[in-house]
């Protein structure tokens, strides 16, 4: 089976956390991971919104959940949501002990409130 275009099954994830959340020191509430390169970024729902502006920058279209449990897919050319896709390198979600919103220590208290 081919993979669709957009997918590349075999590239591992960039890290555990958002790319650039960790490197500015910031948090997200969910993460994303591009199908095509690997990139963990921040869902909509993050102050950042990283995953979107990686998919808007690089022209890389699918995205896969990277919350534990999760293993949907997104495509932000068509809007379409698919409920699973192929199996891609592992890990395929962040580590089960860091929270949600995350990372530790890094969440302000008020976090709720700025996601209004």
């Amino acid at each position: 089976m081919t993979a669709p275009t957009g997918i590349d099954p075999a590239v591992p994830p960039s890290g555990t956390g958002c790319t650039e959340c960790d490197a500015a020191g910031g948090w997200w509430f969910h993460l994303r991971r591009c199908a095509q390169c690997g990139h963990i970024g921040c869902c909509d729902d993050s102050p950042s919104k990283h995953a979107t502006a990686h998919a808007q920058s690089t022209g890389h279209p699918i995205i896969r959940s990277f919350e534990p449990g999760e293993s949907w897919f997104w495509n932000y050319d068509t809007s379409e949501l698919y409920e699973s896709g192929p199996d891609l390198a592992p890990p395929v979600s962040h580590p089960a002990d860091q929270p949600t919103p995350g990372p530790a220590g890094r969440v302000p208290a008020n976090w709720a409130e700025t996601l209004r």
